[in-house]
């Protein structure tokens, strides 16, 4: 059953007293008179079995995937960063839906430099999960990425793999009242297996949406617990070892500009790459005033977008010709007017761009894109162990 509109806004009442507090403090900290530096990400919950007429048979998401593969090449072939880097996206793959054909096109993808893999899942959905089953899902879809495709990442002194995560339907940590999970521990079953970042959020107006909005943080609470990411300790420039994994979230901000039948009617802008909503300056002028960034570095403005790539009616705006023009717009204009650098990232390097920032380092962000967490399939084909940079000699100890 559709939950009502006073069903929502219960659910969304702890995140939206917050907001006009939030807005001021991001206002005050995004009018700082210098060049910004905007590092985007975009979580692609990457699904080549859905289509509109339900599942997809084997054969048929083979033939979509390498059809999406050729979208991915011309985008990234025409927009590229200033940098030199190729717009691309990060392909969180869902885990239940695991067939090693598939695995291997994206595999090849990453190696072409189109999108890392990461971790998805979608559980609890009939009946809630328990955390033993949970587990277990985890470590054996992280270990074969690894070891039968040469995904994920990790750093120089853990030999256990990393991996970012979006949860299925949302429901990060048990957010859904025992929907779509059912396991109140999650966040300390993913810090355990190795996730150094979620990127599920926001997801108002879904019960999921925590009241903490536009921020790069830690838990504030013990992972042990339902929902600890709800409140925040805020990533800084003095805090440089962490709670894993950091919750880094997209813009949640409200588009005012709608209006129905001559009435404003405001809309929630989440950072949807969809064709209800379209590309255009006034979305990135809203993306950038959400000031999701680092305590203490007003130059560096985090911006995490969203897809389902496999949307028909989305591939467009999310990786096609709209896209194409709207992410080559803003690279040009950027450089044009001097005011931003556009630096695209995987979550993997938006995670070290980050965590590079809390330790100190300064200067072009695109220094830091591995500064603690290196792919492991460039191990493979170099056959490099990853010595540390001059950069991140000394830190790369930290437990991921």
């Amino acid at each position: 059953m559709e939950p009502t509109f006073a069903t929502k806004l219960k659910w969304n009442l702890p995140w939206l007293v917050r907001y006009p507090w939030v807005r001021f403090s991001s206002l005050l900290e995004s009018t700082a008179f210098e060049k910004k530096h905007v590092i985007i990400t975009v979580a692609n919950h990457f699904e080549p079995s859905w289509s509109e007429s339900g599942l997809l048979d084997h054969n048929s998401q083979v033939k979509r995937l390498k059809q999406y593969r050729e979208l991915a090449q011309t985008i990234g072939n025409a927009v590229r960063d200033v940098d030199g880097t190729r717009f691309r996206h990060t392909n969180f793959y869902p885990a239940e839906q695991y067939h090693p054909d598939i695995l291997e096109i994206m595999a090849e993808m990453q190696g072409d430099g189109l999108g890392e893999v990461e971790v998805h899942l979608h559980h609890g959905i009939e009946r809630p999960d328990t955390a033993e089953n949970l587990e277990r899902q985890l470590v054996e879809f992280r270990d074969v990425l690894v070891e039968r495709h040469r995904c994920l990442s990790r750093t120089i002194s853990d030999d256990q793999p990393k991996y970012a995560f979006v949860h299925g339907n949302l429901a990060l940590a048990n957010s859904c009242g025992g929907r779509f999970c059912g396991v109140d521990n999650e966040m300390e079953i993913l810090e355990r297996t190795g996730c150094y970042a979620d990127m599920t959020l926001p997801s108002a107006p879904d019960q999921s949406q925590v009241r903490t909005i536009n921020q790069i943080y830690e838990c504030a609470h013990s992972l042990s617990e339902a929902v600890p990411h709800r409140d925040g300790i805020r990533l800084g420039t003095n805090r440089a070892q962490p709670q894993l994994p950091l919750i880094m979230q997209g813009p949640l901000v409200f588009n005012w500009t709608r209006t129905i039948k001559g009435i404003p009617v405001p809309r929630v802008e989440d950072g949807a790459l969809a064709a209800n909503q379209g590309l255009d300056g006034s979305r990135f002028k809203r993306w950038m005033s959400a000031n999701v960034s680092v305590a203490g570095r007003t130059d560096l403005v985090f911006i995490k977008l969203y897809c389902h790539g496999f949307f028909d009616r989305d591939q467009s705006v999310s990786i096609g010709e709209d896209a194409r023009r709207f992410f080559g717009d803003l690279v040009e204009q950027g450089e044009k007017t001097g005011k931003y650098a556009i630096h695209f990232a995987t979550a993997r390097e938006a995670f070290n761009i980050a965590m590079a920032a809390a330790v100190g380092l300064t200067g072009d962000p695109h220094k830091h894109r591995d500064h603690i967490l290196r792919p492991i399939m460039k191990e493979t084909v170099t056959g490099d162990s990853y010595l540390p940079t001059d950069a991140s000699r000394g830190i790369v100890s930290l437990q991921v």
